[in-house]
């Protein structure tokens, strides 16, 4: 099934962007774990359109209502499900475009995959709006991951090119990671921040979009969870990365830079330290054959500019055979980058605690 993750948790979204609601169910969560609403809905808020220009003016409170495996503030261990009902759709804007393949969306690859039979209004399931379902599993199993003394978080690295600054691959620690996440723009320099809204406003007024990079860590995961080859810890999270619309690539540690480098430069080398074994640097991004080293887990995500603007654009009705001028309306993300990072983290998050499940 494809919109199914099967791991050592298993997480199914559910749902169309204008439906009546979308969902997820999550089976096989530890039993007894306890679960801070207040926390979860902090979470999903970070997701949320902000007021500011840089993001979509569809208004929907995200609220879950869980149907199952939670009582009393804690885990069941049977499959917890929670549904957010959809009350700010605009159908009607995409009434004149539901067979013209839209650049750089799913429309006609939905339209071959499904027989037409797929709910083209807002991107259907391929929308964006499905993140709002895995950011709640992101949150419960970021919380039962904290249990563990596991803290993951993200910023953002780039938009177009302003560039923030970097997390220390080796030194990055818990409190850095949330602090963060309590900026309303989650960058870790104010000046990088500046530029980036800069950029984001000029695409905006000129009808146009942007995209960038999120970068995302994790700290406190113990070494030796994974496996090689198929069931790397990179394969599972790099997986559920990809299940975020909108991305692009991911590199984990030094990523695509290693390719410039000497075996010597790119080498981490092992040492003693506080009783344990470390490296002294962290390229490998805490990963090595698949299998987690104990050092900081390090990767980085890249998003394509939001690809619903309002430039008329030239396309092709897949079901007249014609070509066409598409303009498209609604409203849309300029930059869909300083949304994406809870997801991303979510991703993360969902992984690790699958990782952690699927131990022997």
């Amino acid at each position: 099934m494809s919109s199914c993750f099967n791991g050592g948790i298993t997480v199914s979204l559910f749902g169309e962007s204008h439906g009546r609601g979308i969902g997820v169910v999550i089976d096989n969560l530890p039993a007894g774990e306890e679960i801070d609403l207040d926390k979860i809905a902090g979470f999903m808020a970070r997701r949320a359109p902000k007021k500011d220009g840089t993001s979509t003016m569809r208004s929907e409170k995200d609220i879950p209502e869980i149907m199952s495996g939670l009582y009393n503030g804690k885990t069941t261990g049977t499959p917890l499900s929670a549904v957010i009902f959809n009350t700010d759709q605009h159908s009607g804007d995409y009434g004149n475009i539901s067979h013209i393949a839209r650049p750089a969306h799913a429309d006609y690859t939905g339209y071959l995959r499904y027989n037409g039979a797929n709910d083209p209004r807002g991107g259907g399931h391929f929308s964006g709006r499905l993140t709002a379902p895995l950011c709640f599993a992101g949150a419960v199993c970021g919380q039962i991951l904290a249990h563990r003394g596991i803290t993951t978080g993200a910023h953002i690295k780039s938009i177009k090119n302003v560039t923030d600054e970097s997390f220390d691959p080796v030194n990055i620690t818990a409190e850095q990671l949330e602090a963060v996440k309590s900026r309303p723009f989650p960058t870790l320099s104010e000046e990088a921040e500046r530029g980036m809204r800069e950029v984001i406003e000029n695409a905006r007024m000129s009808l146009d979009s942007v995209g960038g990079i999120v970068e995302c860590a994790a700290v406190g995961f113990p070494a030796g969870v994974g496996s090689p080859m198929m069931d790397g810890l990179e394969n599972i999270i790099a997986r559920l990365v990809f299940a975020i619309p909108a991305v692009k690539g991911i590199e984990f540690g030094n990523g695509f830079g290693c390719a410039e480098l000497f075996g010597s430069e790119n080498n981490d080398e092992f040492a003693l330290k506080n009783g344990g074994i470390a490296t002294k640097t962290n390229n490998h991004g805490g990963i090595l054959g698949g299998i987690s080293s104990g050092m900081p887990i390090i990767f980085r995500t890249a998003f394509k500019p939001t690809p619903s603007i309002s430039r008329p654009q030239n396309s092709v009705d897949f079901k007249d055979m014609t070509e066409q001028e598409l303009v498209i309306k609604g409203r849309h993300d300029p930059c869909v980058v300083p949304r994406a990072v809870p997801c991303v983290e979510s991703a993360l998050n969902i992984a690790l605690l699958s990782a952690l499940n699927d131990r022997p």
